[in-house]
């Protein structure tokens, strides 16, 4: 990123924090808003060239049914947690940045594999292989579900820190997409639609952040009260949208009244990672927030297979996906389909490529 682009994004931040937040000033605050998301941008996906490479230990394949994200401070016990957990030996130490690298682990839990990752610590401006901002943040957005692990003495302070930058950086934690629709075309001008009230967007706001975009014919329908943030997020078009667990180590320095006020916290689970205290909350949770689906196979003339089941994951539980994990070439053999479970009315019942299957379905294939 230029000096210049910094410079700028700087500006940006220091002029947004001296407006005052009006009506009248939205529409300012909403360019400002679109131009720092421009600059960020930058950030995340730096010009092409060979330098900048992903770096040693960030090229991780991904394995398993799901990846989650181990990300935090330095020295919060991420590496503690991870080889308790998963039984896998990431350097730990009782001082600051030991992990420099991304380590892979695999923990087998209802069925599903699950790969872990201990993500290099996350610190404001560290850099020169000590805090790996960037590269760390490519990994992080290719998890489906992120762990944020948070030292339970130090102040919840540093869950603002992480969350800025992972916000920063184009992900948005326990969060659905905007409901907001938006479609270039090639003539018309900007076609501004809200089926209900707007307490900060306006048509001019709106053709405002879009002409920063050099948009200039588009169709926008506002479906919720949707902020200036919201609209900024479907026109770069780059976010990822992803559970968060936030895991507050080391309760066996506190007391029994903190850690009853930390349970009602949402979204949270205390935990000690040396001790190996409460992961069995801590499992069960991540189990509710990946919400994968198990579908076991069933041989003709065979009981079901229940040691091994397919994993599929949340919103593509079709036959169809079913037939897809096992083999991209099944889907043209396939007949129909015998269901056991859940999704049926009837057991068993025939059913085609297009049934949506749901947890603990017992399936058995007739090909043609």
């Amino acid at each position: 990123m230029s000096k210049h682009s910094i410079c700028s994004l700087l500006a940006g931040i220091s002029c947004m924090a001296r407006t005052q937040k009006n009506k009248a000033t939205a529409h300012h605050l909403g360019l400002l808003k679109a131009r720092l998301a421009k600059l960020r941008r930058e950030l995340i996906t730096p010009k092409g060239g060979s330098g900048g490479g992903t770096g040693e230990g960030f090229d991780v394949a991904k394995t398993g049914d799901a990846r989650i994200g181990f990300v935090g401070f330095p020295s919060v016990g991420k590496s503690t947690l991870l080889s308790n957990l998963a039984g896998v030996y990431s350097e730990v130490a009782a001082y600051e940045f030991t992990t420099l690298t991304t380590v892979p682990g695999v923990i087998r839990y209802k069925g599903a594999k699950i790969q872990l990752l201990d993500l290099p610590g996350i610190i404001e401006g560290a850099k020169d292989g000590k805090g790996r901002g960037r590269q760390v943040i490519a990994v992080a957005r290719t998890c489906n579900l992120i762990l944020i692990v948070l030292d339970v003495l130090k102040p919840l302070g540093h869950k603002k820190l992480i969350e800025h930058e992972l916000e920063g950086f184009g992900i948005r934690l326990n969060k659905q997409p905007p409901n907001i629709g938006f479609k270039k075309k090639d003539k018309g001008g900007i076609n501004f639609t809200a089926t209900c009230a707007q307490s900060e967007l306006d048509a001019d706001t709106v053709k405002s952040i879009l002409a920063e975009y050099k948009i200039h014919n588009a169709d926008i329908t506002l479906r919720s009260d949707a902020t200036a943030d919201d609209l900024i997020d479907v026109v770069e078009g780059n976010r990822v949208y992803i559970p968060c667990i936030y895991v507050l180590n080391k309760i066996d320095q506190i007391s029994i009244e903190e850690l009853d006020i930390i349970y009602k916290v949402p979204h949270c689970v205390p935990i000690s990672a040396h001790h190996r205290w409460n992961f069995d909350d801590l499992l069960e949770k991540i189990w509710d927030y990946l919400k994968l689906v198990r579908i076991y196979t069933k041989p003709k003339g065979q009981l079901p297979d229940y040691t091994s089941p397919v994993v599929l994951p949340d919103g593509r539980t079709a036959v169809e996906d079913f037939c897809l994990k096992i083999h991209k070439n099944l889907i043209k053999e396939f007949k129909y389909a015998l269901v056991w479970g859940s999704s049926v009315k009837h057991n068993p019942q025939k059913v085609g490529k297009d049934h949506i299957l749901e947890d603990e379905d017992v399936i058995q294939l007739v090909k043609k």
